[in-house]
């Protein structure tokens, strides 16, 4: 099955003929026929969407929405509404209201068709996002998110008299920035320009339609929303322009305020969407970063030295690994407190990240001890590096917060340099490097600290 739709109507015969076609084309249908009691049959069928008749027995779609909007786990699904009319106020007022599309009878199947692929095609990326929060503590409600005051709207259009005249009619139902681009032309915006939705003219020569595709593939515009316009004559064209990426379309043409509306609706869901992923990167990130220092932790740590080890095993090169611990680190605690503890682990990652390449590894691993890997063309200048680095710690004092105090700290730094030439692969396995270095830092701690011991090579 490729999905599951409910079907809304109060008229048996049309739920009868929309369930034929759509089981036909493979997705599994359930049906309803008023807004009685529709939420738990939402719970219990759990659609990725509905099919609505405008008007029901009991409501309308308008009424549906509604219901959506004030349920977080159901305001994302998507609705086509069909009506028995092309009644263009009701469309209008719909779209108004949410609804994601509206179909006048006789509708086009292909369209129909498409229209529900493109809409369960974004409700599925939506559903992929959201199952990522609750892990991570992300669970915002669908009516916090909304279109952004000023958006960046692209036009773009064969003739640039056309798009200044598309423009000049949006103005009046749209507060958004609108730049106009050519066909022909627009590769030069997607090299520098993000815009959070594009307006894609479409006709029959498929240089729109290629664009439309361009813009979903293009890294820069892929969450951009895009909507094609058919130019007239070519609304046939708009079903394909759905099934290459657009995210909605206008097949009898441009309408300026139908146009205003659908921009709405499509950057309210770009809004909510980039959030979601902004959230979940951040989840993601906070998953392998020391909170303390910024530091990568223990997680990221042991997979990246992984692959340093497996490049240097590749290249037939070197690899650098380091544990570095802070001297007398429980004293620090003891004597002035955990405040100050944490002020010098602070300064102590900046100092190492200082020092550093940005290739290097940086990586606290808990506690006061530090993980630092040299990648292969640094390698040979790892003695002086760690050198470098007991240097750095030791010869400017930290100062404590809450007081003028300044304290010293060294650092002993416990080295392994590997030559992938001349050892065997066992030797670089992670736990094995950490082992090796962990011995080296032992004995550096066991002769004095604040210093570098290299570990010796492997038998």
């Amino acid at each position: 099955m490729q999905g599951k739709i409910l079907i809304l109507d109060g008229v048996s015969t049309n739920r009868i003929m929309l369930k034929v076609q759509l089981s036909a084309a493979w997705y599994e249908i359930a049906q309803g026929d008023r807004l009685n009691a529709v939420v738990p049959l939402l719970r219990q069928a759990r659609p990725d969407l509905i099919l609505t008749a405008m008007t029901l027995p009991d409501g309308d779609a308008v009424a549906l929405r509604r219901i959506l909007q004030a349920e977080p786990d159901l305001a994302d699904i998507p609705v086509i509404a069909i009506t028995a009319q092309n009644d263009r106020a009701a469309r209008l007022r719909a779209l108004e209201a949410g609804i994601d599309d509206v179909l006048g009878q006789p509708y086009d199947d292909a369209m129909l068709l498409a229209r529900i692929r493109s809409l369960m095609r974004c409700h599925g990326r939506s559903e992929e996002l959201h199952e990522a929060r609750p892990s991570m503590g992300l669970a915002e409600a669908a009516a916090e998110f909304a279109a952004p005051r000023k958006a960046e709207i692209a036009l773009v259009t064969d003739a640039a008299d056309t798009g200044a005249l598309w423009r000049s009619w949006l103005a009046p139902h749209s507060h958004h920035r609108v730049s106009l681009h050519r066909t022909d032309r627009v590769r030069e915006m997607l090299g520098h320009d993000c815009p959070d939705a594009v307006v894609v003219e479409i006709g029959e020569d498929g240089a729109g339609l290629r664009l439309v595709a361009d813009l979903r593939a293009h890294a820069l515009t892929r969450n951009a929303a895009v909507i094609a316009v058919a130019r007239p004559g070519a609304g046939s064209l708009a079903a394909e322009a759905l099934d290459r990426g657009a995210d909605d379309v206008m097949p009898d043409g441009f309408a300026a305020e139908e146009l205003a509306l659908r921009l709405e609706t499509q950057l309210r869901r770009k809004a909510r969407a980039d959030r979601v992923r902004s959230s979940v990167r951040e989840g993601l990130r906070a998953a392998i970063r020391d909170p303390m220092t910024g530091l990568h932790n223990r997680r990221y740590a042991l997979p990246a030295l992984e692959a340093l080890a497996r490049e240097a095993r590749v290249t037939g090169g070197m690899l650098a690994v380091m544990l570095a611990d802070l001297d007398h680190f429980k004293r620090i605690n003891d004597r002035h407190g955990h405040a100050a503890g944490d002020a010098v682990l602070i300064e102590t990652a900046r100092r190492l990240s200082n020092v550093l390449p940005g290739d290097a590894l940086v990586a606290r691993m808990g506690g006061e001890e530090f993980l630092l890997a040299l990648p292969v063309p640094l390698a040979k200048t790892a003695e002086r590096i760690a050198s470098t680095l007991c240097h750095e710690i030791e010869s400017r004092p930290f100062a404590l917060p809450a007081d003028d105090k300044v304290l010293s700290v060294t650092i002993s730094i416990g080295l392994v340099v590997v030559d992938c030439r001349r050892e065997g692969a066992a030797t670089m396995l992670p736990a094995e490097l950490m082992a090796r270095a962990d011995r080296a830092l032992y004995a550096a701690k066991g002769s004095g600290r604040n210093r570098v011991s290299r570990a010796l090579p492997a038998a």
